[in-house]
């Protein structure tokens, strides 16, 4: 099993807040520091990913 160590654990406020409804939600910083794109329309996206057509505006 793996145990999380310091270097995964997210940091509120720095690589997520919380929306007012409730849900999590990923900063820049955060995705930037995952180094890829999830293609899942993220609000703060750095990479640019267009939900509507899937692709990454440049």
């Amino acid at each position: 099993m793996n145990t999380p160590n310091s270097e995964n654990k997210l940091i509120e406020g720095e690589d997520f807040y919380y929306t007012p409804e409730g849900y999590k939600c990923f900063t820049e910083k955060y995705h930037l520091k995952r180094g890829h794109c999830c293609k899942s329309g993220c609000r703060h996206c750095p990479y640019g990913f267009d939900k509507k057509t899937g692709r990454v505006k440049k």
